[in-house]
Formats: structure tokens, sequence, C-alpha cells
């Protein structure tokens, strides 16, 4: 599955550029691991760095950095890698848990 498509690179805002909004900054893109119980919202993406920011939900909840590099070299069990939530609608960050 491609991780990121055009929309999304349209829709997700300059890293950086949501600074101060905390968790009221919108979510656009949800991935999750299909297997596992993480999953990451992006609010923003440097394409240069491959960097998003936003939420990871894991062990914890927490406000980070995640690196798409990461989410597409992934593999689990069975082989299946990190998906993109096709069906997702953006919100803010602090509705996402």
């Amino acid at each position: 599955m491609m991780l990121l498509t055009k929309e999304n690179l349209k829709a997700l805002p300059a890293l950086y550029t949501q600074d101060g909004k905390g968790e009221d900054a919108i979510a656009h893109v949800k991935f999750f691991d299909p297997q596992g119980s993480w999953t990451w919202y992006a609010s923003e993406f440097d394409p240069a760095e491959r960097l998003f920011f936003g939420v990871v939900v894991g062990h914890e909840r927490e406000l980070g950095y995640f690196s798409l590099d990461e989410l597409e070299s992934f593999r689990g069990r069975f082989g299946l890698g990190i998906e993109r939530d096709r069906h997702w609608t953006p919100r803010p960050l602090r509705d996402c848990k």
C-alpha cells in the first residue's frame, strides 16, 4: 500500500507550521499496524526529511516525530506492513486515541 498519496501530501502542512496549536492541530493522515495496537496520526510533514509530527499511540499516547522511512520498512508477523486508513476523516489530535 502507498502510505502517502498526492492528496495526503497536499493536505499535510509543513513541519513546524502548526507550532503552538498543540492538540488542536489537525491529524490529516492515520497509519496503523494491522497486526498490533500501534497507531500514528500525522498533522505535519517534511517531504525532504520524510518526517512527520503528530500523535503516536502505542504503549503510551504521546506527541512526537516519526519517520515515513521507518513506517515503510516495518514488517510484522506474516510480513505485513503498516497501512494507511483510507477512510480517515481529519480531526484534532486531541480526538485521536
